[in-house]
């Protein structure tokens, strides 16, 4: 873990892997939540091992909206979103976003068949992070 937060910069704090949040009477659970320290904002990651769907862009904004209600401090800026989708389309992610207001960005991972040699012995495989998107 003390790898990948050096990877995503200085500042990011880890709150949670499948973080609970009830509302109403129902429960969710994202699938990353962190805490920006020098933003002063929780950042939400959503894994996805689809291509970009419209309906992803409104369950992040519910669950911005969520962690900003339960989470948020008085100080604290908005909350942020990141879908991270296998695929997208531009034109999907445009129009999903178009009249949102909240800070959501979608990008689009990349697995390759091999790692360069000097990276082998720190990353998992090709193989163990399908597994793990796939179990999330």
């Amino acid at each position: 873990m003390q790898k990948f937060l050096i990877e995503l910069g200085i500042g990011f704090s880890f709150v949670g892997s499948q973080y609970h949040l009830t509302v109403g009477h129902d429960d969710y659970y994202l699938d990353l939540l962190f805490y920006h320290l020098k933003l002063r904002a929780y950042i939400i990651v959503e894994l996805k091992v689809i291509e970009f769907k419209p309906e992803h862009a409104g369950k992040m904004n519910f669950y911005l909206s969520a962690v900003d209600a339960q989470l948020k401090h008085l100080h604290d800026n908005p909350s942020i979103g990141l879908i991270l989708c296998k695929t997208k389309d531009n034109l999907d992610v445009e129009y999903a976003l178009q009249g949102s207001n909240r800070p959501i960005g979608v990008s689009q991972y990349q697995l390759v068949k091999s790692l360069p040699k000097e990276f082998l012995q720190d990353l998992p495989t090709v193989e163990q992070l399908t597994k793990e998107l796939k179990n999330i």
